[in-house]
């Protein structure tokens, strides 16, 4: 029988090492979808040093998250792509987040046992089947529905190493195991988990969503993440049933049943503004027009976790030849959970762009990341667009191997939206008030030849984690 799976496998490892997964808009990912929102705001985690060198962090995501799971009289719908306590330990800053988020939807099903509550997560929390999640665990036997994402129909970013893996190791599957060390904290795992693991694909959504609210954003509730910097949209009153369809897919894909989409009620205002919920490459898209249509005089500012997708690189460079005013923030790749990174593809990234003239600052982290992954583009015509959401701009991110969403919605130059996204990012550029929240560029600049390549490389074979 595991013959015949495996020569199944094989079958379909050649035509995805020679055509590539035709089936990726048949499962129902690259989502587009736009509707009309009056209530919408634009919340901000941020974390900086004071003049004493000491960390300070103002948080508003998890709040908010935690007010419209306490608001929801149906559902509540969430897909978070990391909640674990690996590698926590309490420091300035610091909170066990994902233990907080656990008990707060216990507590909801305790409370409201109506409610009818799924959690979609990604495997990743599991070490992929190596360590049961005492968090999962205790959601589930309160009543919530967890969904373990099923990355199998998804197409392979890693595909020097998949190919082999769909052949030889996925016909027997995934389980506890104790030979390796896990790389992601405490215990042990099987080698057939690492083996799925070193496939790099994950579903990386944060979405919350109820009958009433939806929150598109870059925080993860996890503990070792609590004190990163992110952003968020809370739209009220519109979005859900986009939401919804969008994470029905994911269900689908994963052998759950889809998402009743009859329970949920936009209430749409034709007087609103343009909301846009967009996954996968679809946010590629939008990135790009955004880009393209920048001209001269006009604002354009990035604040981005993880920057290497050539495409996305030309176009700024491209609208700042024509006269936009790009300016980009960059985490350094220095810090990851204690341990220290090589600054891959971020300062490769940040080179091409320095020398092209585009003005570009490092987050000044200190342990912490800077998570963000916002554009703010304004128009000719007084409006202002934002997009931000789980997407990093790189290849794995953007070109329909992750599962990914953002959210745009297009306001007047003037609204509080737009408003506060230019106040932020001009926060985060200028250090006022002896808070430091960026550093100049000189401070990681990076003109190695080798980890150019390096990083090139990476991005284009996929044999990476970013």
């Amino acid at each position: 029988m595991r013959f015949g799976v495996a020569m199944k496998n094989l079958a379909l490892a050649s035509s995805m090492l020679f055509a590539g997964c035709s089936k990726h808009d048949e499962l129902g990912l690259a989502y587009q979808g736009e509707t009309r929102a009056e209530n919408v705001k634009l919340l901000v985690d941020e974390t900086w040093t004071d003049a004493g060198g000491n960390r300070q962090v103002k948080q508003e995501i998890f709040s908010e998250v935690f007010q419209i799971i306490d608001e929801a009289e149906q559902f509540v719908l969430i897909d978070f792509f990391l909640m674990n306590e690996f590698l926590y330990e309490p420091g300035p800053g610091l909170t066990n987040l994902s233990r907080e988020f656990a008990d707060k939807i216990i507590a909801k099903k305790a409370a409201d046992p109506g409610v009818a509550i799924t959690f979609i997560s990604d495997p990743v929390n599991t070490v992929y089947g190596s360590i049961e999640s005492p968090l999962f665990s205790a959601m589930e036997a309160a009543g919530v529905n967890v969904v373990w994402t099923d990355h199998n129909p998804m197409r392979d970013s890693n595909r020097l190493y998949s190919v082999g893996w769909r052949i030889f190791a996925k016909p027997f599957g995934v389980s506890p195991g104790n030979v390796l060390v896990n790389p992601m904290g405490e215990g042990r795992i099987s080698a057939r988990s690492m083996m799925k693991l070193l496939n790099f694909k994950a579903n990386h959504r944060k979405v919350v969503v109820t009958e009433k609210t939806l929150l598109i954003t870059s925080a993860n509730p996890h503990s070792g993440s609590s004190a990163h910097w992110n952003v968020a949209l809370r739209v009220d009153g519109a979005g859900m049933k986009m939401a919804c369809e969008s994470e029905s897919a994911i269900l689908k894909m994963s052998g759950a049943k889809p998402f009743d989409i009859s329970q949920v009620n936009d209430g749409k205002s034709e007087a609103g503004y343009r909301l846009e919920l967009l996954t996968e490459r679809r946010i590629r898209e939008r990135v790009l027009g955004l880009l393209d249509a920048a001209e001269p005089g006009e604002r354009v500012d990035l604040a981005m976790f993880y920057l290497s997708h050539k495409d996305v690189i030309q176009a700024l460079i491209n609208a700042q030849k024509r006269g936009a005013d790009v300016r980009v923030i960059l985490d350094p790749a220095k810090d990851a959970f204690g341990r220290i990174k090589n600054g891959i593809p971020n300062r490769q990234s940040a080179k091409r762009l320095t020398d092209a003239g585009i003005a570009l600052r490092w987050a000044d982290t200190h342990g912490e990341q800077c998570h963000v992954k916002m554009l703010y583009v304004e128009h000719a015509d007084e409006t202002a667009t934002l997009l931000l959401g789980s997407c990093n701009y790189t290849r794995r991110n953007m070109d329909d191997y992750n599962a990914e969403c953002n959210l745009a919605v297009t306001v007047p130059n003037m609204h509080d939206c737009a408003v506060r996204a230019r106040e932020t990012f001009d926060r985060w550029w200028s250090n006022p008030d002896e808070r430091f929240f960026t550093t100049e560029y000189a401070t990681y600049a990076d003109p190695s030849v080798r980890r150019r390549l390096r990083a090139w490389m990476m991005e284009r074979t996929g044999l990476s984690t970013f």
